[in-house]
């Protein structure tokens, strides 16, 4: 059942989302400096260097067009600007659809609820111990005490590179959530918080237990970071193919519980996905679809999915882009996307 949390770290940022809702953690002299927003002449700088990344295509139907990306939810700074091909969609652009809006409040604050720690999924005192201990090492402090365990070790895993500069804030679904902002586009969630919650959270206490421990385990052994360290340079360069063989490498997907956990946090999840990324499109299009990378593979990905259901699906290559660097540097005085300031140079920079 080992490595379950890698599944859950590709939802669509929850504990992050709910950390930064509660303040985050107190800093210490070791720990990577904290992310503050940019100003607009950093994001117009960002935006002018911006490289292509990720994985966009064309959805057309009807007479209809709207682009499909997939997106990181832990990235470098520079990644999180769009490259010029996202650029471009987004100014053809009326509607932004991302998996879950964690910029209203009505979203956060059901988040905040649905995570929140009942008596019943206490852990044991030595796991609880265990836990905290990695906490500690994430400079997380107490910040996470009062949320569910599949919760505290999903957050864990996404920042498990933060002092390689591999952050969840330079996460790409908040930048363009903040550039629709400022282009005044209507932002549609594809899925609520409960529905994100019950693919993540565990039916029995006896299986939350298992991926605490099996988490845990993985970040004993350096395992969490190597895994999120492939699949961020997969995404930086726009390598779909190593996406595709993600069952192979991960070794997620192992024991029945595993594949199980696989179908409620991707397959399960891509079918109504698909469905109501069909309903928006139909007689308008313009979508911008923005879902986790990992949606995007096999069979039962959303490009086949949508295709299946009457689009004609195209990737949109690029040239290919540097290799990115294996250990990259962490960036002192780092900037976060989240601010108003970013929407507003967005709104410039957009055509």
């Amino acid at each position: 059942m080992g490595r379950l949390s890698r599944w859950g770290a590709q939802l669509c940022g929850l504990g992050l989302a709910l950390l930064a809702a509660l303040g985050g953690a107190p800093a210490r002299a070791d720990c990577p400096p904290a992310a503050v927003a940019p100003d607009t002449q950093a994001i117009q700088q960002g935006m002018a260097q911006a490289q292509n990344h990720g994985f966009l295509w064309t959805l057309d139907r009807q007479g209809h067009r709207s682009w499909l990306y997939g997106t990181i939810h832990a990235a470098q700074q520079a990644w999180m600007y769009p490259g010029p091909a996202v650029v471009q969609a987004l100014g053809r652009t009326r509607r932004l659809v991302v998996e879950m809006d964690l910029s209203d409040p009505v979203t956060l604050e059901s988040v905040k609820r649905l995570a929140r720690q009942t008596p019943d999924r206490a852990l044991p005192p030595a796991l609880e111990a265990r836990l905290q201990k990695q906490e500690d090492a994430a400079c997380l402090g107490r910040a996470l005490k009062d949320w569910r365990p599949e919760m505290r070790v999903t957050t864990l895993s996404v920042m498990s590179l933060r002092d390689e500069g591999l952050d969840p804030a330079w996460g790409v679904d908040a930048m363009l959530i903040g550039i629709a902002k400022g282009l005044h586009l209507p932002i549609t969630a594809l899925e609520t918080p409960a529905q994100q919650m019950t693919a993540l959270l565990q039916p029995r206490r006896s299986a939350t237990e298992e991926l605490v421990r099996s988490s845990l385990d993985e970040m004993d052994r350096g395992e969490d970071r190597r895994t999120l360290r492939r699949l961020a340079q997969a995404w930086a360069e726009g390598r779909l193919d190593e996406l595709e063989t993600y069952p192979q490498w991960c070794e997620c997907v192992n024991t029945p519980l595993e594949k199980a956990m696989m179908r409620r946090l991707l397959n399960d999840r891509n079918g109504p996905m698909a469905d109501k990324i069909a309903r928006l499109h139909r007689g308008q299009g313009g979508l911008f679809v923005a879902v986790g990378s990992l949606h995007m593979v096999g069979p039962q990905g959303l490009p086949a999915l949508l295709a299946a259901r009457g689009f004609t699906v195209t990737r949109v290559n690029w040239p290919a882009a540097p290799a990115a660097p294996a250990v990259p540097a962490a960036a002192s005085g780092a900037e976060s996307p989240s601010s108003a300031a970013s929407a507003g140079a967005a709104q410039e920079l957009v055509p």
